[in-house]
Order: structure tokens, then sequence, then C-alpha cells
């Protein structure tokens, strides 16, 4: 029989993850028994530490079985961490050494959410691609610079290497794996049982744009500030440049380093973020909203906020603000 692990890292207090995804994978393994196959997948926890705490001390954990007692399984799943980074890294190293023997012996890995910073820390992410939850992705790129981050993905699935976004996504994650092992049907089963929507694909809708300014480049900062506060200012990039007297290569290069974003796309999303503040507490149309946040083209407007978001401005506020849910008016 072939095995699944949920891993337990010890000083966590992230439960949800655990919890649900072996619900989830035992469901999935019940629905294929009753369905007359033959039991593939062992399921069960396991980490270095006989018991884990949880919550502080409300919940505890009692893996099934160490890791040192596994010398072969087929999928590992890392669950979220807490937000001592760091920390979690060098109270595992023993799950991170272990994860790398068993991902070169065959052994696919999945991290949900803040997870991706365990499995960024054993080498094996470098070069790939990977999400995590849109509040944590610069200080995983400051962590983790080898890695082609995309926090915009839900989901990402590359040799063996699967990741996710923030929060409850992790349960698209362990759906799309019900589907990787054992088949589309019982996906959607568990999809129903749970009530979880199957085939999402962005969690672009639900980031928060706070932008990032803990770089420590004073002009940097000062032109941030100049965008933010200019919402309705036909900013120049140029001009821009030329306030700080620097030249507009060096002004972009220096941008981008510091914020991870050109300043064309760190404007475009401080519109696209306060229209969506706009969006979700007002009765403005669309195009009023459009206006406000310095936009005169509604189809550019249109573009940039579902390039940024995944979904348009009108289905946005239909979404998010219950006093105009189901208008059909721009």
């Amino acid at each position: 029989m072939k095995r699944m692990t949920i891993l337990v890292p010890d000083g966590q207090n992230n439960l949800s993850s655990i919890v649900g995804a072996y619900k989830i994978l035992t469901r999935a393994a019940e629905y294929w028994r009753e369905r007359g196959k033959q039991e593939l997948y062992r399921i069960e926890l396991a980490g270095i530490s006989t018991e884990v705490d949880f919550h502080g001390g409300l919940f505890t954990v009692k893996p099934q079985v160490s890791v040192q007692a596994i010398a072969v399984t087929d999928l590992i799943i890392i669950p979220s961490l807490s937000h001592h980074y760091q920390e979690a890294v060098e109270k595992n190293q023993v799950l991170i050494d272990w994860i790398v023997k068993q991902y070169k012996a065959g052994a696919e890995v999945a991290s949900i959410c803040t997870g991706a910073f365990l499995l960024a820390a054993s080498g094996l992410l470098n070069g790939r691609k990977c999400s995590t939850h849109w509040a944590f992705a610069e200080r995983f790129r400051r962590m983790f610079p080898e890695v082609d981050l995309q926090a915009d993905q839900l989901i990402t699935d590359e040799k063996g290497i699967y990741t996710n976004g923030g929060a409850y996504s992790f349960l698209n994650l362990v759906i799309y794996l019900v589907e990787k092992y054992f088949d589309r049907q019982t996906a959607i089963f568990c999809s129903k049982v749970f009530q979880i929507e199957i085939d999402r694909h962005s969690q672009s809708p639900f980031a928060i744009f706070a932008g990032q300014k803990s770089h420590g480049d004073d002009m940097v900062e000062q032109a941030q500030v100049y965008i933010e506060s200019n919402l309705r200012e036909r900013i120049s990039i140029e001009n821009l440049s030329a306030r700080f007297f620097a030249g507009r290569r060096n002004f972009d290069r220096r941008f981008s380093k510091a914020t991870g974003n050109t300043p064309i796309e760190y404007t475009q999303r401080v519109r696209v973020e306060a229209a969506k503040k706009a969006l979700e507490t007002s009765r403005k149309t669309v195009n009023e909203v459009m206006f406000d946040v310095g936009y005169s083209d509604v189809k550019a407007f249109r573009e940039v906020f579902r390039k940024i978001t995944g979904i348009s401005p009108l289905e946005y506020r239909n979404r998010y603000n219950r006093g105009t849910s189901g208008s059909k008016g721009y």
C-alpha cells in the first residue's frame, strides 16, 4: 500500500490545514472503497515529536508515526506554519532533511499556505514556481530570492511539487490532490461533501495590496507616497523620476528592486486597491470609481482591474458590496 504523509511540524500554532487535509483525504479513501475499489493509500500524520501543542495548548496533536520510521512515502503534505518562519525552519531541520531525502527518492511534496517557507528552506523550490499567502509574499521573496514566487496563483504544480495560496484555500489544493491521486469522480464527490469550489485557480480577488515599504530606500518610499497621495493625477514616470533627481533607467531599477513592481505596475496596483475599497463600501457606479482613481478609459480600467484581481469591476462590486449586489448598472 502507498502512503500519504501529513506532517506535524514542531512549534506551530496552525491546526486547520492538518485536520482539513486529513479529513478530506480519508473521506476520499472511504469513497474509493465504497465504489468497490482496492484501498490505495495509508494516510497518516507524522512528525519528529510524539506530541505537538497548538494555540497555546488548547489543542494537541499526537502524530501517528515518527518521520524517521517512514522509509518511503508517496506524497508529503506540509501544513501552514505560524508566522515565526525563521524559528519554524530552525526547529524543523530534521523534517526538512527528510523531505529532501523523500523527494529525491520519488515522493511528491505539497505545501499549504505558509508551509512554503519550510519547503523553500529545503532548496527544492529554487528556480521553480511557488505560491503562498499573498500577505506574506514580500517576506517570502526576501528570504528566498531564488524561488519564482507566483503570489496570484492559487495552486502551482511543477515536477512533483505542489504549492498553494493562503488560509483556507488549502481546501482547493487538497481537492486538486484528490483528483491527482484518486480520480475526477472522487474529487467532485469531495468538493460536494465539503462544499469546496472545484477548479478555482487564483487568489487575486482576495489579495489586499498594501505596498512594500520595508526596503530602506528613502527615494523609492517617497515616490510610493507620492503615487498613493495623487491617485487622480496622470502620473508620468519620467516626471516622477525627475522629481527625485534620478534618471529614468536608474529610477525604474531601484523602484523594482525595492518593491517588486515597476513604477507603472505599482501605480496600477495602488489605483486598483483604491477602486476595490470604493466598490466594496460605496454606491458609486463603476465609471465614477474609475474616474476617482485616475482612469478615464473604461476599457483600460477594466483590463487592468481584471489583470490584478482576476474578475471585472462589476463582478467585484456584486461579490463584496451587499448594498449593490445583483445590480446590472455601471
